[in-house]
């Protein structure tokens, strides 16, 4: 990740009627630095979305672009790439006139923008079904063009939503290292995503929002330490009546029910660990234990779970 500031988002808030999707939102985003924009569904990740792309303007609050000379409020569209989570390609039309249309208006020649789509369509294992049309393709391959479109012309700046929709677990490993390799050309990469364990291992850094404002914001470690600071445990037990003891266990956090007869627990401190499987290990049948790293899904629920009982408390 580089050390150039390229977006400085200050206090910005967009109301919809009576309901405010994004309240006094502010963050920053560097060279090279792929940061993932997390939350759940109504949080307000697709207005700030908006916001940035220039389809919505905030009510209040700037949003400013440091991606060519000076700064500005709305670059061009040949330094910004923008993959939405609605996708939009022409169905009728072959996959390389339309990857070709996409790169010229994006600032290619016609000529560059063949080669760039021919080049990526390669990469992505298409090229030998460049002149059929786009609704020939599957979902996840339909995906793959939808992708190409929005970086074809090498953006400064990319903003992909829901960018492995419909990818079976081998094309998101190959779209992990597309996007890595991008932000080592230095393009600067915005990604909201709902797969926490692919974000987890490529996001620099994270914004979590809930209810339109900003409630974590940091690395991925950082927030996974602030929000869980103990140590998970996985239990399986052989037969189970009631969890009170454990939840009634000064040094457990969280209890997730996981299975008809598995469960983790999340701790407060991991020092409390060998006492509380003493203590388990007492008065339940255990089927195995097992210790697990917290992970940002974990940090993700745990997080919304203390946002909402702070909302519930006001």
């Amino acid at each position: 990740m580089g050390l150039k500031k390229v977006l400085d988002v200050e206090m910005i808030r967009k109301q919809f009627s009576l309901v405010t999707a994004v309240a006094d939102l502010s963050f920053s985003m560097y060279e090279g630095e792929i940061f993932a924009l997390l939350g759940p569904n109504g949080a307000g990740k697709t207005t700030t979305v908006r916001m940035l792309n220039g389809i919505l303007q905030p009510d209040s609050g700037s949003i400013t672009f440091h991606l060519q000379n000076g700064s500005d409020h709305s670059p061009l569209s040949s330094v910004l790439g923008y993959l939405p989570e609605e996708r939009g390609l022409y169905q009728e039309v072959s996959i390389l006139k339309t990857l070709t249309f996409m790169g010229i208006i994006r600032g290619l020649g016609r000529k560059n923008a063949a080669f760039a789509a021919e080049k990526w369509l390669e990469q992505l294992e298409l090229l030998d079904r460049k002149n059929e049309k786009l609704n020939t393709l599957s979902k996840g391959n339909q995906q793959k063009i939808q992708f190409i479109a929005s970086v074809i012309h090498n953006p400064k700046f990319a903003i992909l939503d829901e960018p492995f929709s419909g990818f079976d677990p081998i094309n998101q490993e190959k779209f992990l290292d597309i996007m890595k390799n991008l932000a080592a050309k230095g393009t600067t990469v915005l990604l909201s995503a709902h797969q926490m364990h692919l974000v987890e291992r490529i996001a620099d850094r994270v914004l979590l929002m809930n209810n339109g404002k900003s409630i974590a914001y940091g690395t991925v470690a950082d927030i996974k330490a602030s929000t869980i600071p103990g140590q998970a445990v996985s239990l399986v037990f052989e037969e189970i009546s009631d969890l009170k003891l454990i939840q009634d266990d000064a040094s457990v956090a969280r209890i997730e029910i996981t299975g008809e007869r598995h469960i983790k627990v999340f701790l407060k401190s991991p020092k409390t660990l060998s006492v509380f499987l003493k203590n388990v290990a007492g008065s339940y049948k255990l089927q195995s234990v097992s210790t697990e790293h917290i992970s940002l899904h974990d940090a993700f629920i745990e997080k919304i779970a203390q946002d909402s009982e702070v909302q519930n408390a006001g």
